[in-house]
C-alpha cells in the first residue's frame, strides 16, 4: 500500500469524494467491522494483545494484528513494549482515537436504536 502524504496544501486530500484523496484511504482503513470494534473495546483503557483478543470476539490472531499496525500506523492507537519477558505489550486510544471512538458510539446506539428495524426489513426482503 502506498501512503499518500498530506502537507496541508490541497483540500483535494481531505476531500472523500476524491478516489485518490488520502482522506479516502483512512476512511477505508478505520471503516471496517474489526477496526470499529478494537476502537469500542479499547475505549478508555488499556488492553494487552490477549485481553483484546478476548473481549474481541471471533477475530483471528492474523487480523487482529493487521489492525492494530494499521490503527497505530495511522495515529489512533499508542503500542507500548514492557522489557520483561515474555515481552508485556499494551495498546492505549490516543487523542485522535479517543475522538473516533465517539463516532463508533454513536454508531453502535444507532444500531441498537434500529435493530428491531432492520430485522424486519430483512425478513420482509428475504421472505
Amino acid at each position: 500500500m502506498v501512503t499518500k502524504q498530506f502537507k496541508g496544501s490541497s483540500l483535494d486530500e481531505a476531500d472523500l469524494r476524491r478516489a485518490d484523496s488520502l482522506a479516502r484511504e483512512i476512511f477505508s482503513d478505520v471503516a471496517n467491522k474489526w477496526a470499529l470494534l478494537i476502537i469500542e473495546m479499547l475505549g478508555e483503557r488499556t488492553l494487552r494483545f490477549s485481553e483484546l483478543r478476548d473481549e474481541v470476539e471471533g477475530i483471528s490472531h492474523k487480523m487482529l494484528t493487521q489492525n492494530l499496525r494499521m490503527l497505530e500506523h495511522n495515529g489512533l492507537v499508542e503500542r507500548t513494549v514492557y522489557p520483561t519477558v515474555p515481552p508485556r505489550v499494551e495498546y492505549t486510544l490516543t487523542e485522535p482515537g479517543r475522538a473516533l471512538r465517539a463516532t463508533v458510539d454513536a454508531m453502535c446506539a444507532w444500531t441498537h436504536q434500529y435493530l428491531g428495524h432492520i430485522e424486519t426489513a430483512r425478513h420482509r426482503f428475504d421472505g
